[in-house]
């Protein structure tokens, strides 16, 4: 019974360490980060645009109100 405990209590330690230390042995080569496609200049004047088309649709909507 003691025995068994004990093969038990070993077998168990060294299924943890090759969990821990296995999957270090052979790390993966990890590919660089891929250059950006923009440079956030195009998304600022994306940005701007809709903002810009907002306002407009804003003014015209204020406007078209005091006339009526």
């Amino acid at each position: 019974m003691a025995f068994t405990r004990i093969s038990l209590g070993v077998v168990a330690f060294l299924v943890l360490l090759f969990a821990i230390f296995l999957p270090s042995v052979h790390p993966q080569n990890l590919a660089p980060a891929p250059a950006p496609t923009s440079d956030g200049t195009s998304i600022d004047q994306g940005i701007a645009y809709v903002l810009m088309a907002v306002a407009l649709v804003l003014t015209y909507l204020i406007h078209s109100a005091d006339m009526s």
